[in-house]
């Protein structure tokens, strides 16, 4: 049993659950402080690779000029 001062109860919360003042659980606390990793990067010949498979899609009529363009937009963003 955990004694809480009565002050130190939310009532709107599920259960019986103490409020501590806005401090951070130990889990809270050791994410803010190890941020996750940035996503790894494409390689510099993905990009390419890319650009010719869409230019083979739009010459074989698989996808249309404004699909390609939208497409193409998106990669070189």
């Amino acid at each position: 049993m955990l004694l809480v001062p009565r002050q130190l109860q939310r009532v709107g919360m599920t259960g019986n659950v103490p409020y501590y003042g806005g401090r951070l659980t130990p889990a809270q606390a050791y994410a803010a402080s190890h941020p996750a990793p940035p996503p790894p990067r494409a390689p510099a010949g993905a990009r390419s690779t890319t650009l010719d498979a869409l230019e083979h899609l739009r010459a074989a009529g698989v996808i249309t000029e404004s699909e390609y363009a939208q497409a193409l937009k998106r990669i070189n963003n």
